[in-house]
């Protein structure tokens, strides 16, 4: 592995994979896809776009979760072998419900479920590879769904009466981050008419999220050399209004700096219903 660069530059350029606006709703399979059936639909298109270095080129007055729809913490998580899908749920759920109520206030956090990701060609067992379109996890419509799927159906609409989110806690596996670190738009800079709802096929139903068109107000930074005592905050779905930043785009993509004998990016993201 080579040596970590301590100076970092305070923006890089890179292509990020916008899609293009058609009539046709674009789909993803979350699975594999039936047999001559491609694992994505649409049309993306590279766009070379500026990405600061949140960490020596933040905006005025930082960044936070509400304000910009990501945030990054520290925090060491009790698990190191992140084989164990049961050890996951049983370490990581709890201590990543704890940071994500001292981090938002929410009086109330359920995670709902996990994936792990390795952008190790051999990777196996569920395992998926970093995801290099911009894309934000949930919809306005599948937000609220998401609470009915995870909760009995009168505790549902009783919660869904006041705020409800849903926070992604992104954290590297075993080694610092030297490629494919993770980019985040400013919530700030997403215009609606930016978000294309597109479907998320998994074998029992049909999810939603969100693809972006190309905007270029849109402002994109990255925490670069994340390391496992990191983590990243981000906002998927909000239903307060009054400038709270209601969601994020988000992509994994080729930083130009990153060495030419960098490891395979490992991580884990785990997926949280947030209740206020």
């Amino acid at each position: 592995m080579s040596d970590i660069v301590i100076e970092q530059a305070a923006v890089v350029e890179a292509d990020l994979n916008y899609l293009v606006a058609t009539r046709e709703k674009p789909a993803t399979y979350a699975g594999e896809p039936p047999a001559g059936v491609p694992l994505r639909s649409g049309t993306y298109r590279m766009q070379r776009v500026s990405i600061a270095n949140a960490r020596v080129s933040p905006p005025p007055g930082g960044l936070s979760l509400d304000r910009n729809g990501f945030e990054l913490r520290s925090h060491t998580s009790a698990l190191r072998d992140f084989s164990d899908r049961a050890a996951i749920e049983r370490l990581c759920y709890p201590e990543t419900e704890a940071l994500l109520m001292r981090s938002t206030g929410a009086k109330r956090v359920v995670v709902f479920d996990h994936t792990l990701r390795d952008g190790e060609a051999t990777r196996a067992n569920g395992v998926r590879e970093p995801v290099k379109y911009i894309h934000n996890d949930q919809t306005f419509v599948s937000g609220p769904r998401r609470v009915r799927d995870h909760l009995p159906p009168h505790e549902a609409e009783e919660m869904l009466k006041s705020r409800v989110a849903i926070v992604n806690l992104w954290r590297p596996i075993g080694l610092t981050v030297e490629s494919s670190p993770l980019a985040l738009c400013d919530a700030r800079s997403i215009a609606l008419t930016d978000l294309m709802p597109s479907d998320l096929i998994y074998p029992d139903k049909v999810g939603e999220t969100y693809a972006f068109v190309f905007n270029p107000r849109h402002r994109w930074y990255y925490f670069p050399q994340m390391t496992p005592d990191e983590v990243l905050l981000l906002k998927i779905y909000d239903s307060a209004g009054d400038g709270v930043a209601r969601l994020t785009a988000h992509t994994a993509f080729d930083d130009p700096t990153s060495p030419a004998d960098a490891p395979p990016r490992r991580s884990i993201e785990l997926r949280a219903l947030l209740f206020f």
